[in-house]
């Protein structure tokens, strides 16, 4: 059977917000608008652009499998925190849930933390075998390596009926031959993805724990002289397909990041480059090939210190977030450079040492000047600290 583009709510991102706002009064909105600027821009649908090839890359290997996968790559990002937590046994109070790592929209919705926000909806529709891929968000540190919007791909597969008794309790299913047989399944499908997008490599799988699948692993690569994990992935837990109507069914999902992927296999440096406009980055590119990124220019770095007494509940994502809102990607990392505790009063002072560098020109002093003025001004009204 074709892999088909699936049809649910199939849009554009950018028209999946359907032009509103993702920014409002709301008490429980913290969306930034440099994160809404990037909401539609479904880098992952560009053609020629590293993360489209590797996502066409993983979408042919499972047609190739002839087995009905279809894929959906133009889902809504905002999503209700049922579909993104609770479907998914992530409980209340799990630190995946806190304003400081999640863009909230209202108390209730939010920008996706992750493609399997769209597992449970899917699966519910009638959908058994499917990739999806999409935009993710969220709030973290700044560096080469991590970036507050990313792309993920989930891959969902539920075994046929007959392959697997419907009346087993959890405990019975976990022990079984049956939920080995469908792991084994997981793991050999997995593995010939990898092999088509790196070659034949040496591989391990390495026990892991996420709320949605049981048991989960994470299998990692020798590639280049070292170990890195690739995905993480499991059976999917029973309780998750309870709350699905599904019961009686049994499956496999996994999720993978395809920034990591592409970083890796195109030798690109920095996360911020997929987003850059700047045509010396995607002339490098052609759809179906994988070639190293050449870089074209490294200009100079400026580095800036900020110093500041913090409150009790102070969270170290909320000023990267500060930080990335006057700074946008200007800033090529943020680092806490120095913690010092007073012995006496035990207030605790933190030095943030911030590296400025465009990817694209020369920055000015003046113009890093005025972006480190402006921080200065907010971080005492918006985080509660003082500046030392």
């Amino acid at each position: 059977p074709a892999c088909r583009v699936g049809a649910i709510r199939a849009m554009s991102t950018a028209a999946a917000t359907g032009g509103r706002s993702l920014i409002s009064d709301d008490a429980d909105n913290n969306v930034t608008p440099h994160i809404e600027k990037l909401v539609g821009r479904d880098l992952h649908k560009m053609e020629n652009h590293p993360l489209n090839i590797i996502k066409r890359k993983i979408e042919g290997y499972f047609l190739s499998l002839d087995q009905g996968f279809e894929s959906f790559d133009s889902l809504d990002p905002v999503v209700t925190t049922t579909a993104c937590f609770d479907d998914l046994n992530i409980p209340d109070g799990h630190p995946a849930r806190k304003p400081s790592d999640t863009y909230y929209i209202t108390k209730d919705s939010l920008l996706r933390t992750h493609t399997s926000a769209h597992q449970s909806e899917l699966m519910r529709a009638g959908h058994e075998r499917f990739l999806c891929t999409g935009d993710v968000y969220r709030r973290d540190e700044i560096d080469a390596s991590h970036y507050p919007a990313f792309h993920q791909m989930e891959g969902v597969k539920l075994v046929a009926e007959d392959e697997v008794p419907a009346d087993m309790s959890r405990e019975e299913w976990m022990a079984s031959e049956h939920c080995a047989r469908v792991a084994d399944d997981l793991k050999n499908t997995l593995e010939g993805m990898v092999d088509e997008l790196f070659g034949p490599v040496e591989k391990r799988w390495v026990e892991a724990y996420f709320p949605f699948t049981e048991p989960s692993l994470e299998l990692e690569i020798f590639f280049q002289g070292d170990w890195l994990e690739v995905l993480g992935c499991g059976v999917i837990h029973t309780e998750v397909l309870s709350r699905c109507g599904l019961s009686h069914r049994r499956g496999w999902a996994f999720g993978l990041g395809l920034e990591r992927l592409a970083m890796i296999l195109f030798q690109i440096p920095d996360i911020r480059l997929f987003w850059t406009t700047d045509e010396r980055f995607h002339k490098q590119f052609k759809s179906g090939e994988v070639v190293q990124f050449t870089p074209y220019s490294k200009y100079p770095e400026c580095y800036k210190d900020i110093t500041f007494w913090v409150p009790d509940g102070f969270e170290e994502n909320d000023f990267m977030e500060l930080c990335r809102e006057f700074g946008g990607d200007l800033m090529e990392s943020v680092k806490c450079i120095d913690t010092f505790t007073h012995p006496k009063h035990g207030r605790t002072s933190m030095c943030y040492r911030i590296s400025y560098r465009s990817m694209d020109r020369s920055l000015e002093n003046a113009e890093i000047d005025e972006i480190q003025f402006k921080l200065r001004d907010q971080v005492e009204p918006s985080l509660g600290v003082e500046l030392r």
